[in-house]
């Protein structure tokens, strides 16, 4: 447990004056993430920046400093009965929760359990200038405002290096199984949707291979009582299953070189035409892809399912691989990272060549 800020911040105010950029690293289990790093640029590391700054298990809320381990978090929660509902993906050992957060990852309970974003109550940043700004509270009642703090999800670092992290937990559930059953993926769609529009206690839906995964958690006999009316057959080391979605472990996304694409779509669009391995999640609102493609051809099939498509690993990674924005938007993101970082010294070009 060490507060390192004073020196992160003296190191982003020697790179403003000198006008160098700098590469945030955390635990450095992300960095297939976003874009080729800057080459040229130095390394903010944020991993020693690491502890439990102050708790609260009854109001159901905790601080944490950037850098530590989603596994310390997660372990001090046990204790207490508590967990992230959102279930961010450990990528190895020194996954941190302030990665999690520039990336805004979030587990199979998404739909259900909100994402990370919608778990942050409060942030501390250091911004371009060098100044170490505080946003949002520590509470769950905040004071009205622009909600700066979820500004920073999916930023990829490039408005600041987050230092501390306010967010909400929840109490652990206090049962849980899956069910299994084959089904086809013309038809998978429907039920997955169906199900989730139940007023059951459904935390994951997904499909592979041929085969639907439902996973019911809460109350014992809320999850004893839907599994007996609903079919499909109760599988064995179910939570080991979902731990290997989450993670990214599961033989999916480990098997085979191809690139790994992500489609954020509607939950009931048809699937793209896209002849190669899939696997669908979220009850639809995620789907992954692996094979060779180019982003520009992925980017009209994921419009005309609602939603963006994204290179998430491998591939040529030099190029775009977000989602392209129309001018506006692009607009106000050039606005809104001038405004934090002026002089452009964070994670430049990680998220897009532009920004």
């Amino acid at each position: 447990m060490a507060d390192i800020s004073q020196q992160l911040q003296e190191q982003v105010l020697q790179a403003r004056a000198s006008g160098e950029k700098l590469n945030i690293v955390g635990g450095g289990t992300k960095a297939f993430i976003g874009r080729e790093p800057a080459p040229g640029a130095g390394t903010l590391n944020t991993s020693g920046h690491t502890g439990i700054v102050d708790y609260h298990p009854v109001e159901l809320v905790m601080t944490v400093r950037a850098g530590t381990p989603l596994s310390d978090i997660e372990a001090a929660l046990a204790e207490e009965g508590q967990a992230l509902h959102f279930e961010p993906p450990h990528f190895g050992p020194g996954s941190t929760i302030g990665g999690t957060l520039a990336c805004n990852l979030s587990g199979p309970a998404r739909p259900w359990a909100g994402s990370m974003r919608d778990q942050v109550l409060g942030i501390r940043l250091l911004n371009g200038k060098g100044e170490h700004l505080r946003f949002g509270g520590e509470v769950m009642k905040n004071v009205a405002g622009y909600d700066v703090s979820r500004l920073q999800a999916g930023a990829l670092g490039t408005l600041g290096a987050i230092t501390e992290i306010s967010l909400k937990v929840m109490p652990s559930l206090a049962a849980s199984l899956t069910l299994i059953q084959d089904m086809a993926a013309d038809d998978v769609l429907h039920y997955m949707n169906r199900r989730a529009a139940e007023p059951k206690p459904i935390t994951a839906a997904c499909w592979f291979d041929g085969k639907v995964y439902i996973r019911l958690s809460g109350a014992k006999t809320a999850v004893e009582a839907t599994a007996e009316k609903w079919s499909g057959e109760v599988m064995e080391q179910g939570d080991a299953f979902w731990r290997s979605i989450q993670d990214m472990q599961h033989e999916f996304f480990t098997n085979g070189d191809a690139p790994l694409w992500r489609f954020s779509v509607g939950s009931t669009a048809a699937n793209p035409t896209l002849a190669g391995d899939w696997f669908i999640d979220w009850a639809g609102a995620q789907r992954w892809y692996r094979g060779i493609a180019e982003l520009g051809d992925m980017e009209p099939l994921a419009r005309a399912a609602g939603g963006q498509v994204s290179l998430f690993r491998g591939g040529d990674r030099s190029g775009e691989v977000m989602h392209s924005q129309p001018d506006a938007l692009k607009t106000i993101q050039q606005r809104v990272k001038n405004s934090f970082d002026p002089d452009g010294i964070f994670n430049p070009g990680r998220l897009y060549s532009w920004l």
